[in-house]
Formats: structure tokens, C-alpha cells, sequence
């Protein structure tokens, strides 16, 4: 059997999940991989055959995605024709993570396609749901890259068709320790917006990982460096808290490594808010941005040993077989 894995590459979520995903498949048949998206900072330790623009969402420097240079980066013409140089004739089926250029060539070619994604488990009826839904947030979420039939991922299991996180290998081998600084990793917010609120906070070190800077440097309490894959892991695993975006890997991570969390959705990103719902009805604190007027919030849970206690199995093999079982 010989299948193609496609996984959207905007943001590192998809392609940390890809690492533990990929050799379940390689035992089962022969993949080819591709990737599109143009904002990731991860690199898979895996050939991938496919390397493609696709439509990506571009990380704004306060606290949003850029919807102006979203629109910019995503040019109509360059996207349909990369959606018909998709080879999917050649393959038995399509296992797609939320990568839209393999999920169209599938849908207008009537080629099989399953959805293996945290996207399709926010959207199941019975996951958690932001007081305020946002109706185009909701359209794009639902047909950016549509499927014939999805599973899912998500913080909690909340049908038989929503799966735990798959936690990658890095992570689950991890010694946990607590040095006591808070690693931060908010790439929707620029280094000077990042100081200006973590220096109002003199009592905690932070260790920020940005996406806007390559030079490492420290001021104060705050020290900033550029992303690296092995330097955040480590962070991670002995830091004493977390703040971060409302993602779901970094997240996932976090809880599975017993961490304190904090957690701020980004703007116009409305699976971020999906996300933060799910995560506040487990306990999670979430505030909507690093204002002043959230300064309180902020304190309140610096000074808190409130953490919230989760059960991730290691279960990406028996998950890969269930999905391949019932579409071959």
C-alpha cells in the first residue's frame, strides 16, 4: 500500500505531531510525505517529497495573525496549480493533517482522503465552544481543508473519534525538573511587546523563545532567544511554569510535562479560541492578551501552585492501525 501523508507546515504543532506519526505509518506501508506552509521553524527528520507554498497563515508582532500579509502571501493562481501537480493518482490513500493543498486535488478529483488532525476534533459538535463564535473563523476552519472522513485530536477525548495528543518522543524522554524559571513562547508578539509586559513581572526569570529575533540577548529578568527545537525542550522540561499561545502541541506538552500553564489565544485565530475553551473548562487560566489591565491575572498565577493534571498514553501506533484498519 502506498500512501501519502500531507501535513500543514505553518506554525511547528502539525510537523512536532508528524515526527511520532510518520515511522506508525512506514510500518504499515510506503510513505511519501508532503509538506506546505511557510512559517514553520521545525525541519522533519524524514526525506519529504513534496515541498509546497499552500495557503498559509502569516504570525503578526501583536498578538494576532497578520491578515494583510496572510492575504498578500497567498496568491489564487499559484494555489490552484499546485493543487493540480498534486500526484494523488499514485497513491492508495491520502492521510491529510490540515494541509489544504493534498485535501482539494482529493476533493476534486474524488480521491480518498482522511483527515488525521487536531482541526477536526475543535470542531466536533460535543468539544468545547468560545462564548463568541466567529462565523468566518468557524467557514475557513471547515473547508480550508476539506475531508471525507476525519479523526481527531484534542486536550481531551471527548468522542470515540477524538484522540489524546500524540506527544512526541522528545518530550516523553525528558527529564522533568523545575529550575523556576517560566519559559514563554508567544510568536504572535514581537520582542519589544514581549519585554515591555514580562519586565512588569521583576520576580520571575523568563526564558522567551522568539520568532522575530536570531540574536540571543538578556535584559533583566528576561532572557530572548531565537527557536531551537532542542533548547525549548529543554526549557520546557525544567522550567517551573509555561505561557504560551493557545495552540495545541505546545499546550498538550506543557500538561503532559506536569507544567503550570498560562495561555493566550491569538487574534483572528479562531482555533486558538476553540482551543482556550477546551483549556479553561480543564482549569487552565487564559487571558486575552499581555495589556496591563491583565497584569492581576498575571500575578495571580505567578503566585499559584495550581496545576492541571492530565493522562497522555503513548498510543500513536494503535491509534495509526485503527485508522488504517477501517480505510483499507
Amino acid at each position: 500500500m502506498k500512501i501519502l501523508y500531507a501535513v500543514q507546515g505553518t506554525g511547528n504543532g502539525h510537523l512536532s505531531r508528524a515526527m511520532d506519526v510518520i515511522p506508525c505509518l512506514q510500518k504499515r506501508a510506503e510513505v511519501d510525505i508532503l509538506v506546505s506552509g511557510i512559517q514553520a521553524d521545525l525541519e522533519l527528520p524524514f526525506e519529504v517529497k513534496y515541498r509546497r507554498h499552500g495557503l498559509s497563515f502569516i504570525f503578526g508582532k501583536a498578538g494576532g495573525v497578520d491578515l494583510w500579509k496572510t492575504f498578500m502571501s497567498n496568491k489564487v493562481r499559484d494555489i490552484v496549480k499546485e493543487v493540480n501537480e498534486i500526484p494523488i493518482d499514485q497513491y492508495d490513500l491520502v492521510i491529510n493533517d490540515f494541509e489544504p493543498v493534498t485535501a482539494w486535488a482529493c476533493y476534486l478529483k474524488e480521491h480518498p482522503c482522511i483527515g488525521l488532525s487536531h482541526q477536526a476534533a475543535v470542531l466536533d459538535i460535543h468539544s468545547p465552544k468560545p462564548e463568541e463564535v466567529d462565523m468566518m473563523g468557524k467557514f475557513i476552519l471547515k473547508h480550508y481543508a476539506p475531508t471525507d472522513v476525519s479523526y481527531g485530536f484534542h486536550f481531551q477525548p471527548y468522542t470515540k473519534s477524538i484522540f489524546t495528543p500524540v506527544i512526541r518522543q522528545q518530550i516523553r524522554h525528558q527529564t522533568i525538573t523545575d529550575n523556576g524559571h517560566y519559559t514563554v513562547y508567544l510568536p504572535a508578539y514581537d520582542d519589544a511587546r514581549l519585554l515591555k509586559s514580562l519586565l512588569r513581572f521583576g520576580n520571575v526569570q523568563w526564558d522567551v523563545f522568539s520568532k522575530h529575533n536570531k540574536v540571543p540577548f538578556t535584559l533583566k529578568n528576561v532572557n530572548v532567544q531565537p527557536i531551537n527545537n532542542e533548547k525549548f525542550i529543554s526549557s520546557m522540561a525544567s522550567a517551573h511554569a509555561i505561557l504560551c499561545g493557545a495552540g495545541f502541541e505546545t499546550p498538550a506538552e506543557a500538561l503532559y510535562l506536569k507544567k503550570k500553564l498560562m495561555v493566550i489565544p491569538m487574534k483572528n485565530q479562531y482555533e486558538q479560541h476553540l482551543n482556550a475553551a477546551a483549556l479553561r473548562q480543564m482549569g487552565v487560566p487564559v487571558i486575552k492578551n499581555l495589556k496591563a489591565k491583565n497584569n492581576t491575572l498575571i500575578d495571580d498565577w505567578i503566585g499559584s501552585d495550581h496545576i492541571v493534571s492530565v493522562d497522555y498514553p503513548d498510543c500513536t501506533q494503535e491509534i495509526i492501525d485503527h485508522v488504517l484498519d477501517a480505510h483499507t
